[in-house]
Order: C-alpha cells, then sequence, then structure tokens
C-alpha cells in the first residue's frame, strides 16, 4: 500500500500570511484550514508543513524564536478543528541575504526538495504519490521536482503566483480557492486512486 503524504506551505497557505511573521500573537488560521487538515487526519494521510523562514537569515527572528510559533500553529489546528500535522520543516536559510551561518545555499529552501526528502525518509511516504499545496511559485516547483501533484492556493500570495506560473511555464495540476478545498480535491484524487 503506498504512504502518500501531503506537503503544506505555512504562511499564506495555512495562516494569514504575514510579512516576516515573528510572534505567535501574528498568527491566524486561515477559515477552514484547521477542519481540512482535519480530514487529511482522519484518512491517516501523512502530513507535514514544509515552509521557508529565510527572517531567520535576514536577522528578523532567531531560530528558537520558531518553536513557540509552531506550538501556537498546533495549538491551533487542535482547537479550529481537531487537527494535527505529523512534522513542521522549515528552512532558515538564504543564498545571499542575511547573517551567518545561515546565508548559505542548501537544499532545503524551496524550491529545492530538502524538506519533502526529509520527509519522505522519516515519514517513509512515496513522494510521486504525495501532494504539495502552496500559495507561491517555489511551493509547485519544489513538488514537481519530486514528481508529486501540486495545488495552488489562491489565499497569500496566490492570485499573483498564478501571473508567475504563466510566466515561467510551471503549471500546478490544480488551482483552488484555498486549503479546504486544496484537501476535497486531493481526497478525490485518493479515492479515485488516480497518479498524475
Amino acid at each position: 500500500m503506498t504512504r502518500r503524504g501531503v506537503f503544506l506551505d505555512r504562511d499564506g497557505t495555512i495562516n494569514e500570511e504575514v510579512d516576516f511573521l515573528r510572534t505567535p500573537e501574528e498568527l491566524v488560521l486561515i477559515p477552514g484550514a484547521a477542519s481540512g487538515i482535519r480530514k487529511l487526519n482522519d484518512r491517516g494521510i501523512v502530513t507535514c508543513v514544509i515552509s521557508n523562514q529565510s527572517g531567520v537569515a535576514r536577522g528578523f527572528l532567531q531560530e528558537n524564536d520558531l518553536l513557540p510559533i509552531h506550538t501556537k500553529l498546533q495549538q491551533l489546528l487542535q482547537d479550529e478543528g481537531g487537527a494535527t500535522v505529523n512534522r513542521i520543516y522549515y528552512c532558515p536559510h538564504h543564498p545571499t541575504a542575511g547573517i551567518a551561518p545561515y546565508n548559505i545555499v542548501c537544499d532545503c529552501r524551496k524550491p529545492g526538495a530538502g524538506m519533502l526528502r526529509r520527509g519522505e525518509r522519516e515519514l517513509d511516504v512515496v513522494l510521486d504519490q504525495s501532494f504539495v499545496v502552496g500559495d507561491r511559485i517555489v511551493d509547485i516547483q519544489a513538488g514537481k521536482s519530486v514528481g508529486a501533484t501540486t495545488l495552488l492556493v489562491l489565499t497569500g500570495y496566490g492570485r499573483q503566483s498564478v501571473e508567475e506560473c504563466r510566466a515561467a511555464n510551471v503549471e500546478p495540476d490544480h488551482i483552488v480557492p484555498s486549503l479546504p478545498q486544496a484537501v476535497d480535491r486531493i481526497l478525490e484524487v485518493v479515492d479515485k486512486g488516480e497518479t498524475i
């Protein structure tokens, strides 16, 4: 039996976009995000967050500031929908901006596939039978690089990312209004046994 995973971008996909979110108090879930993730939980589908956090490299926050933010994220998901995510992966790096040791070229920063590969190793998911959901072109590029089904949400930076994807000839497999609709489409694909 193939073990599928769903890899979710954080800012603009699960929670409202905030320019370099720095504190737990700034974190607000997008309506329906918790109940959508709960549907994945109920089906036993591995669910991970994959998030570029270059604010660390840029000095806007420290890496240890992410822990209370991610604790708050898990708490809100539980409180608002009885939901949970299996892992929260993040990349604190930036290839050109910021401070050492974070101003490096890495494989974890999307569109690189490092966070996806980590989920593959740690959670035993098959990436080309999995899904990547996000509001930016880098989410779609990361998903495509491993053969996953990609879904672009129109929350966060999603609307402008539609044009960016077209200009770069990067085509999401699905474009949906927000995370709840992405989950519904994922479950349709799973139920039909489709692969893309």
